[in-house]
């Protein structure tokens, strides 16, 4: 089995919900230990906020810096790719070590060919839709994803406040695609994540509750697959 078996292997298999860190929080001038302490606290992937300054209005880091941060990490590495042209630079993420690669229906309206040649490649393709953007956009191309991402905020900036928006198209694609992995992201905490689960979605992405929680990483993870699981004061809107 290579590496990149073994890692979508225990992504495959982590805890319902499943919960991915988001490294826009990270201290950045210490990667290597934020990977290491996020994994000894039970994580299983790390979803890589990956800005252009064009299709979102701030900048990240791109392959070479993610290739530095494959050396130092085993954990599954979700890239979710906020930038213009993805077709122009998907299979630079590839190379650098990603295990999935998230492009947004924004980009890419015509999102198959894109799809298909990173399922192709051996890696997960998942699709993205912005809290303006009708679920109806993205329809077409469920059979050709392996996880859809609901946007619960603008894309761009870490710490904004969940969208409800999110809630129905949640429960809509969990109708349509009963067995579909559905990740969310923006502005989850464990005062939400019960309401969320509940609608439907089987993947957290999460960032300031986990890097700005007072306690530890594996205590803010702990209490947001926690709040997840019991779907406590779930309502439908």
């Amino acid at each position: 089995m290579t590496p990149h078996q073994a890692r979508h292997r225990a992504y495959a298999a982590a805890p319902a919900p499943v919960i991915l860190p988001s490294l826009l929080g990270c201290d950045f001038a210490h990667m290597a230990d934020e990977l290491a302490a996020l994994a000894q606290s039970g994580a299983h992937v790390a979803h890589l906020d990956v800005m252009d300054g064009h299709f979102v209005p701030n900048l990240t880091y791109g392959p070479p810096v993610i290739k530095g941060w494959r050396s130092a990490s085993n954990l599954f590495f979700d890239a979710h790719l906020m930038i213009a042209d993805p077709t122009r630079y998907y299979q630079n993420f590839i190379d650098a070590g990603c295990d999935q690669l998230t492009i947004h229906i924004e980009a890419v309206p015509n999102p198959a060919e894109l799809l298909h040649a990173i399922r192709a490649a051996g890696i997960a393709a998942a699709l993205s839709l912005n809290p303006p953007t009708p679920l109806e956009a993205i329809t077409p191309y469920l059979d050709l994803v392996d996880q859809v991402l609901v946007m619960s905020v603008m894309p761009g900036f870490g710490g904004q406040s969940f969208d409800p928006v999110a809630r129905p198209k949640i429960r809509t694609l969990r109708a349509l695609k009963p067995d579909l992995a559905i990740a969310v992201d923006g502005g989850i905490k464990a005062a939400n994540a019960g309401d969320i689960v509940a609608d439907g979605a089987t993947h957290l992405i999460v960032g300031s509750a986990i890097f700005g929680a007072p306690g530890g990483y594996r205590d803010a993870l702990d209490a947001i697959r926690a709040a997840g699981l019991s779907g406590s004061g779930a309502t439908r809107e």
